[in-house]
């Protein structure tokens, strides 16, 4: 991944900022700069929302707890299987898109790589989350006669294997591939402080031994949480300054603004 020779030169947070052809290309894009700005701030309220909830509810395991709680409580069994992840799946693919528009002068080839695998990332994920699947199976368990729920119970056994079988794990590793990526132009790029980058690469390093190894993977997993989110709001409060949103600095940030 070769970096643009075209792109501004300078390794200081800012630096390039006074080019105009960039200040009138970003300028072109700044819906979707808000855009991915607000989506990563709103991840990282996902994040506390869902960590939240686990620790007041703890998620249940077994086939005959899930489907017990997607009939007591139907929001709360989805919660429990994990389906804000999926929303904050998009959010991701927002800021994603947002960093894109940003990172396409450093290195158009890496860019391309980071949303298309990250788009793969996603899909995986969508493919690999059982929580509709779930509740559905759970009803039809509810309404069954008593020799038909053997097999419904069943289903949902197969259901919760295939959670953290190869789409997730697929799903997982791609996410590192791509944080990796992302820290490589967030060190090559003058809009993006190093410490942007830093937080990426480390969430990225975290990301490499999915959640679902064993406790190590638990306990990295968690840990990543915390790189993440420090990048999401790094880089959600950049994007909405260069945007133009008014957070502390405002209009200033803008490329080619005095």
């Amino acid at each position: 991944m070769e970096a643009d020779p075209k792109r501004p030169q300078g390794s200081g947070f800012g630096a390039g900022a006074e080019d105009p052809a960039q200040s009138a290309r970003l300028a072109r894009w700044t819906g979707l700069l808000r855009t991915g700005g607000s989506a990563a701030l709103g991840s990282v309220a996902l994040i506390v929302v869902q960590l939240v909830v686990f620790i007041v509810w703890p998620p249940v395991h077994t086939v005959v707890d899930v489907f017990g709680l997607m009939n007591e409580n139907p929001v709360l069994g989805l919660l429990s299987m994990d389906v804000l992840l999926l929303v904050n799946n998009l959010l991701t693919w927002l800021l994603y898109l947002g960093l894109g528009v940003v990172l396409w002068p450093v290195s158009r080839s890496a860019v391309t790589l980071v949303v298309g695998l990250g788009t793969l990332q996603m899909a995986a994920y969508t493919a690999s989350n059982p929580a509709l699947d779930l509740l559905t199976l759970a009803r039809l368990h509810a309404a069954a006669a008593p020799d038909e729920r053997a097999a419904l119970a069943a289903a949902g056994e197969a259901v919760l294997a295939r959670w953290n079988g190869t789409a997730f794990v697929t799903y997982y590793l791609l996410g590192a591939v791509v944080l990796l990526i992302l820290a490589w132009l967030l060190r090559r790029s003058a809009a993006f402080s190093r410490a942007t980058a830093a937080w990426a690469l480390a969430a990225g390093v975290l990301m490499l031994v999915p959640s679902s190894f064993g406790t190590v993977g638990m306990v990295l997993a968690l840990a990543s949480l915390v790189p993440w989110s420090v990048l999401c709001v790094m880089a959600g409060r950049r994007l909405l300054r260069l945007a133009g949103c008014r957070l502390g600095i405002g209009r200033r940030d803008l490329p080619g603004s005095r």
